[in-house]
């Protein structure tokens, strides 16, 4: 909303998985608002993550927001795991969801929050029947699949249109952007409007990450 502090999120497909139980310990003493879990299915995206396993083994641990990106065919398969995972919020894709408003309803049903995420390619006009019912919006600024890429300059100018479409609605949906965040481009994409980052290596391949999520956190604009 306008006037609230941006919220950082951390994605757990950067963290050290031999030493998961650290690294959510690590986000619960830092000044991380979620935790973003990206879950890929090889179809959607040329790679495979991890699975529910994984986040029932983090729900008794975490005591931030779980923000949940499915970044699979068939997302609305999942609504119940993802809910039974604990999740504050779940993102599905806008280009694997033909009844998106469906899904939407069924994710709020749910008691979650709901997000839509567009691929880097996919335009923003695409969501102006369905703003006014969701929750946020996740912009790829890279080709979803892999962490660590290089970010898309475009990301910039199209945060900026979709705050425009939500300010000119009248809404509060969020705009979170996923790829390529460091303080250099998340601090461009607050001034375009983004209210959530995600960020992965930056993060977790640090000397020192709570100390880089408290510094996003107070990324000024």
């Amino acid at each position: 909303m306008p006037g609230m502090k941006h919220k950082i999120a951390p994605s757990l497909l950067a963290a050290d998985f031999l030493h998961l139980q650290q690294e959510i310990e690590m986000i619960n003493n830092s000044e991380a608002d979620w935790l973003h879990m990206d879950v890929m299915d090889g179809v959607f995206v040329p790679n495979i993550s991890f699975g529910f396993p994984i986040l029932e083994a983090v729900k008794p641990l975490l005591k931030k927001p779980l923000d949940v990106h499915l970044m699979i065919v068939e997302p609305q398969k999942f609504i119940r795991e993802v809910a039974a995972a604990g999740a504050y919020l779940m993102n599905v894709h806008y280009e694997v969801s033909p009844h998106l408003r469906r899904t939407v309803s069924a994710i709020k049903e749910a008691d979650m929050k709901a997000g839509v995420t567009l691929n880097p390619h996919t335009p923003i006009h695409l969501l102006e029947d369905i703003i006014q019912d969701i929750d946020m919006v996740l912009l790829m600024s890279v080709n979803p699949g892999f962490g660590g890429q290089k970010f898309i300059e475009h990301t910039v100018e199209k945060t900026a249109r979709l705050k425009d479409m939500i300010l000119r609605k009248g809404l509060h949906t969020l705009i979170e952007v996923d790829g390529g965040v460091n303080k250099e481009t998340g601090k461009r994409l607050l001034t375009a409007g983004a209210d959530v980052l995600v960020t992965g290596n930056f993060v977790f391949k640090s000397p020192n990450p709570m100390q880089v999520i408290k510094e996003l956190k107070e990324l000024t604009v």
